[in-house]
């Protein structure tokens, strides 16, 4: 009985330690995405204010300082815009990386589904005879 136990345990162990493994490769490639999104973001963003802080610094009298001041709105509204995007991607593809883990964990609920309904057939057919 334990020898019957253990070879259908054995593959089921099996398969979803790979399943496990798929989805842990998954959200570690998805997080190395949004690293990098990130790091994208932060790297335009930085180099944007240094280049209007630059600017802000040859300022010499009021009227480059009125010239400045939309520069610094475009500089806020343009960075306000680009953090937006950036999360809205982030988020459809932490999204899309669920999808992929829950189709994974369905696949793996579908086969052992099929497995125990093979297995109990055969136990239905050798208690009849």
């Amino acid at each position: 009985m334990y020898e019957q136990f253990n070879a259908q345990f054995a593959p089921f162990a099996k398969q979803a330690a790979d399943s496990v493994l798929k989805a842990n490769a998954l959200a570690l490639e998805n997080a190395e995405r949004l690293f990098n999104l990130q790091l994208r973001t932060f790297e335009d963003r930085a180099n944007a204010a240094f280049g209007f802080i630059g600017a802000a610094v040859e300022v010499r009298d009021a009227d480059g300082a009125k010239a400045l001041a939309p520069k610094g709105l475009e500089l806020a509204r343009e960075s306000a815009e680009k953090l937006y995007a950036a999360s809205q991607e982030a988020i459809g593809q932490t999204i899309k990386t669920q999808e992929a883990i829950a189709q994974l964990i369905k696949a793996q609920f579908e086969a052992a589904g099929e497995e125990v309904t093979k297995t109990a057939a055969k136990a239905t057919k050798a208690t009849k005879q």
